[in-house]
């Protein structure tokens, strides 16, 4: 991929290190929306492996959230009152080298079609789950037909009022956004809410427009959380106009999370009194509405934590 885009080499040995760690990976659709030959491409950043991820920082861990001590059943987290999120699957489209998942295991804690029954079973079981949230990785990733078994199950199970599924497919690779798709997802008595994750204006072209426009247009509610990266998006400017431009493509901005303290990306952190004052100027210079909530997740807090 560096060589395509025109700096192949940049890359040296410890980047090959980071890489063995936590492998490459992103799409060409979106790598053709980087800029040719510069090295620090807010959208090229975020993928790239660099030497930074091999050092050690005091504070940042493998499970920075606390996800394995939320594990309540097969493939099941319960982190917030009446919510219940599924690990659908490992798999993604892309490698964002701040996930906060990138250590998590998946061969032991994503859903499979075995455990179907008893995951329906859990969530039937507690009559307080209200949204179910699909994650992983991407749930997105799911083929449409094993993707329409759960949803379709956990639809039929009569305390869920909503189906949130967490995917960054529809951006990162719009062609996903498929008719099969978009029906199963508008279907049914219970709404679904797609939520996106879009770090930067330039993330959103023209066949991604069309694609979250094709969303839109059947019903699906949209909305966009982002993380504060240092060299990708750590200043008012560029924050303003991704939440313009997303609104624009049919995206309400939601959050705006400081970033979790995983293993291998203390290189992208913003300290907490220039993340509020980069939200304060969000708020001097947007309507309320285009503001996302500066927070952060804390393990075992009730709720993200606002900033």
């Amino acid at each position: 991929m560096l060589g395509y885009l025109g700096i192949g080499e940049v890359f040296n040995k410890e980047m090959l290190t980071a890489a063995g760690d936590f492998g490459l990976r992103v799409p060409r659709s979106f790598a053709d929306r980087m800029r040719h030959g510069d090295a620090r491409d807010p959208l090229l950043r975020q993928v790239l492996p660099l030497a930074d991820e091999l050092r050690p920082v005091a504070g940042y861990t493998q499970d920075p959230v606390g996800d394995r001590a939320a594990h309540k059943g097969p493939a099941l987290l319960r982190k917030y009152h009446g919510r219940a999120l599924v690990m659908t699957t490992g798999s993604c489209a892309v490698h964002c080298r701040y996930c906060f998942r990138r250590h998590f295991p998946y061969y032991k804690q994503s859903v499979r079609e075995s455990l179907l029954c008893d995951l329906f079973d859990e969530i039937r079981a507690d009559g307080s789950i209200e949204e179910v949230i699909l994650s992983g990785g991407d749930p997105l990733s799911l083929g449409d037909s094993r993707l329409a078994t759960l949803v379709n199950g956990i639809r039929a199970i009569g305390h869920v009022k909503r189906l949130r599924v967490h995917s960054r497919l529809p951006v990162i690779l719009p062609s996903r956004v498929t008719p099969g798709l978009i029906q199963l997802l508008a279907s049914g008595q219970v709404p679904a809410v797609v939520v996106l994750h879009i770090n930067h204006p330039r993330e959103i072209d023209a066949e991604v427009r069309q694609s979250l426009g094709a969303m839109r247009s059947a019903g699906i509610s949209l909305l966009n959380q982002a993380v504060l990266l240092k060299g990708v998006n750590d200043d008012a400017d560029t924050l303003c106009e991704l939440s313009e431009t997303c609104f624009d493509a049919g995206i309400l901005p939601y959050y705006l999370h400081q970033l979790d303290p995983v293993s291998g990306a203390a290189h992208f952190a913003v300290d907490d009194q220039q993340a509020r004052d980069i939200a304060q100027r969000l708020r001097a210079r947007l309507p309320g509405y285009l503001v996302p909530r500066l927070v952060r997740e804390i393990a075992g807090a009730e709720s993200k934590v606002p900033l």
